[in-house]
Order: C-alpha cells, then sequence, then structure tokens
C-alpha cells in the first residue's frame, strides 16, 4: 500500500491562493464512467497535470495534490480507477481498494488516463500535459508516456519499473522504446520493495532507448516518503517537489 488514507501530501497550501475546484465524472473510451477532480488555478500558465492516484484510487491525498498544482498555475485533474467495479460515489476508509485494484487492467487504467487528459484539453486541444503518479500510479504514469497520449513528461514517485500490474501490462523497462516523452522518476533509496538494482536497470534501458530522463533515488527515505507526516523526510519531499515544478518547466 501507498498512503494512509489520512495522509497528507509533503506540500503546504499556498495561503490565499484562489482556485476552483469541481468533483468531476469522466466517461472512458469504452464507456466507463470514473470518478475525478479538478483544480483550476485562477491564472493558469499553459500547462496541466493529469494525477494518477496509489492502490487506494481516488481519496482526498490526490485531491489536495490537485489543488497545490493549481496554486502555482497547473490546472490539474486527479482520477480514480474504479469506475468498472466499484462506480464514482466519494469512499471512506474502509472502502476494500485491494479487490478492486486486483481487477484492474493496462486497457482500463489508460482509457481511464486518455480521458484525464481530454478533459484538461477541452478548451486547447494542444495543450501540454503531464502525467504524474505515486507507487501503483508512479509506473501508470510512466505507462502512459508510452500510450500515444501526447504527453510532456511523465513523472513517476516510487513506481516500479519492472512489474507486470496491472493485468496486461507489460514491465515498463520493457517499453522504453514506445516512450514518446521526458521521463522523472523519483524513488525512496530504502523501498525494499524497489531495489536500487531495479532503477538501475530502468535508468540504463532509458538511456539505450535514447529517452530524456532524471531518477533520483532519496538515501534513506521509504515508499511513501512524500507525505507531510514524515518530518524526517521534509528535505527529500522539498527536492522532489521542487525536481517536479523544475521538470514541468523545462518541457513546457
Amino acid at each position: 500500500m501507498c498512503f494512509r488514507y489520512d495522509a497528507d501530501p509533503a506540500v503546504p497550501p499556498i495561503a490565499g491562493a484562489a482556485i476552483d475546484t469541481e468533483d468531476l465524472t469522466l466517461e472512458a473510451g469504452d464507456g466507463t464512467k470514473l470518478a475525478a477532480f479538478i483544480a483550476r488555478a485562477e491564472n493558469p500558465v499553459g500547462p496541466a497535470v493529469l494525477v494518477l492516484p496509489d492502490v487506494r484510487g481516488l481519496f482526498r491525498f490526490y485531491e489536495e495534490l490537485s489543488m497545490r498544482f493549481a496554486e502555482i498555475g497547473y490546472d490539474s485533474v486527479a482520477i480514480d480507477y474504479f469506475g468498472r467495479t466499484a462506480g464514482v460515489a466519494k469512499r471512506d476508509a474502509e472502502f476494500p481498494f485491494r479487490e478492486h485494484v486486483a481487477q484492474n487492467t493496462f486497457e482500463g487504467i489508460k482509457a481511464d488516463a486518455a480521458a484525464g487528459v481530454a478533459c484538461l484539453r477541452q478548451s486547447d486541444p494542444n495543450r501540454k500535459v503531464f502525467t504524474i503518479g505515486f507507487c501503483f500510479g508512479g509506473s501508470n504514469s510512466w505507462h502512459q508516456a508510452a500510450n500515444g497520449l501526447g504527453l510532456s513528461g511523465a513523472i513517476g514517485f516510487y513506481g516500479h519499473p519492472n512489474r507486470e500490474f496491472p493485468s496486461g501490462a507489460t514491465p515498463m523497462v520493457e517499453r522504453v522504446n514506445e516512450i514518446e516523452c521526458p521521463i522523472l522518476g523519483l524513488m525512496g533509496g530504502a523501498d525494499p520493495g524497489i531495489p536500487q538494482e531495479e532503477v538501475d536497470g530502468y535508468d540504463q534501458a532509458l538511456t539505450a532507448a535514447g529517452v530524456q530522463h532524471e531518477l533520483v533515488s532519496y538515501e534513506g527515505a521509504p515508499h511513501s516518503f512524500f507525505d507531510r507526516a514524515y518530518e524526517e523526510f521534509a528535505k527529500e519531499s522539498a527536492d522532489a517537489w521542487e525536481r517536479v515544478q523544475a521538470f514541468i518547466k523545462a518541457n513546457s
């Protein structure tokens, strides 16, 4: 599992920032209705961000993260994964996400991500869009870079580059020749689920494929370190947030 249900992004709100938020129901290409949350910047700077959650799907952490992006000028949409199995209603901490994430498919998430990108490009079909995801969403974010969505960049926090999940997925490390945009990876150096050799193998594969990328491992940081409760990793989280912003600016 990634973040606790009551976790907060390691990015403090900007006092006085004016944004507009709304719960949405999007429709994927296969007709599935999925829950989403949009945060609109008061003065958008151009690019937009699609947020891909961890195994819990859409919950408050990702709504808050979308708001942090809007506060710095990036319209942002966070999507859910479970429209096919759980509908679009809001969910509490008791939601049995494990049984639903096990029913996810590669094609389903691809369709849901495409719906999120289309939402962000509704008023401008040429808008630059970036994806960002965490854990399950981290590798999902990287996968969208190879799914023909015309992204400007894909950011993954502690995504697994060599896992065949969800159903129908090819490990990301085997898809590097399909990637169409720059990649940013932000990894926990003490994450036992993603050993450094896995990260190094991904780095080597991206380099061999000629993909512009940066993979950063934070020494001693655990999986899910980007959480305000992890005060001992506040410096690492602040650095990661700066890298996210710099990556978007550099590729916009």
